[in-house]
């Protein structure tokens, strides 16, 4: 199996059908957030890789992957079945959709590109700057860290999946607010960057993670 091992630290349910993942950090490993790592296991001695973007605010000593698992997947059921000390091997990190720690943010999120989201928002707040978090999800994962969020000042706007409407409504007022950031599968970003031209907005000023 190639890349680099890691240890699995734990694995936690974050929300309905998603886990959190957490990884030993590994020696040279920098990566910020809004960044992604290909992750490789071999479950039933047979190699698969999935990408998985960061949903910790750091990597210092251990750093988190939020997985979202597929009943029928050959990857996500097992890594949600981890118990600790286990190991995988990662690639990376790869992804210029980073927070450096300058800006205000707005990180909008569709489904399971909520762990990138709040990382960015808990980044952010750390930095010393505001955070709204704007997520589309009919499930919401990372309640805990949203309320905590919200508790440290942030905005939190959680809409339907089929809410397109309030989700458009939820962007255009606060797309404004800090350096927009969106994560998700292609019909929700496009979806974001379609609501940000209308409203007389650049989409290439937003920082987009199109999932696939």
């Amino acid at each position: 199996m190639e890349g680099t091992p890691v240890t699995v630290a734990s694995v936690s349910e974050v929300g309905p059908g998603t886990v959190a993942l957490e990884l030993e950090t590994p020696a040279d490993f920098d990566a910020q957030p809004g960044q992604f790592v290909l992750l490789r296991a071999e479950p039933d001695d047979e190699v698969l890789s999935r990408h998985y973007t960061l949903s910790s605010s750091s990597v210092e000593e251990t750093f988190e992957l939020t997985v979202g698992i597929d009943p029928d997947g050959d990857l996500s059921p097992w890594l949600a079945d981890l118990e600790g000390g286990e190991t995988v091997a990662i690639d990376g990190p790869f992804g210029r959709t980073t927070y450096d720690g300058d800006d205000d943010v707005v990180a909008v999120a569709g489904g399971p590109g909520v762990g990138a989201a709040v990382a960015i928002a808990e980044a952010a707040q750390d930095a010393g700057h505001d955070a709204v978090v704007i997520y589309q999800d009919d499930d919401p994962a990372h309640e805990a860290r949203l309320e905590a969020l919200e508790n440290a000042g942030a905005t939190v706007t959680i809409v339907d999946e089929d809410a397109d409407a309030e989700l458009a409504d939820a962007v255009v007022t606060h797309r404004e607010d800090g350096q927009l950031y969106a994560f998700g599968f292609d019909d929700f970003v496009t979806t974001v960057a379609d609501t940000i031209e209308r409203d007389g907005g650049d989409p290439d000023d937003a920082l987009i993670e199109n999932f696939g």
